[in-house]
């Protein structure tokens, strides 16, 4: 089954913000993503890395999958808790819908801080400077490529 850990980091609200997203199978880590998205606020990061890991899995093909998200407002706006009312979430949750819509085995899953350690840090480090030294995410990353 595929693990994928996201977190979304902002340095100020709105300021320089990150994202990182770890995928698992069983215990393995088979990738990390530390991306610099710009300016964004704290709820706007969190969704994009909401998006990213949700292109991964579907890039991955996995009909099974567990999403961990520390983000009390995108879990529970996804699953249909909260309404959206922000203008500029609005677009972010329309693709993540979009996603989930076509990922039928997966699964969010709300965890605390201390549970998404490995997603904040990759956040973290990719809100801190723009001359990160952690790899720059590839094009293809955080994408979904359609198979015509």
């Amino acid at each position: 089954m595929l693990i994928v850990e996201v977190d979304g980091s902002s340095r100020a609200n709105p300021g320089p913000a990150g994202i990182g997203v770890r995928l698992r199978v069983d215990q393995q880590v088979v990738k990390e993503i530390s991306r610099s998205i710009g300016i964004r606020t704290n709820n706007q990061a969190e969704y994009e890395a909401m998006l990213c890991g949700l292109a991964e899995a579907i890039n991955r093909g996995a009909a099974d999958a567990i999403i961990f998200t520390d983000s009390a407002l995108v879990y529970n706006q996804l699953v249909g808790r909260f309404k959206v009312r922000d203008e500029h979430l609005k677009p972010l949750y329309e693709r993540c819908r979009s996603l989930l819509d076509r990922l039928p085995g997966v699964r969010l899953r709300l965890v605390s801080r201390q549970e998404n350690k490995a997603a904040d840090k990759l956040a973290q480090a990719a809100s801190h400077t723009a001359s990160s030294t952690l790899r720059p995410a590839a094009a293809s990353d955080c994408q979904h490529q359609d198979k015509a």
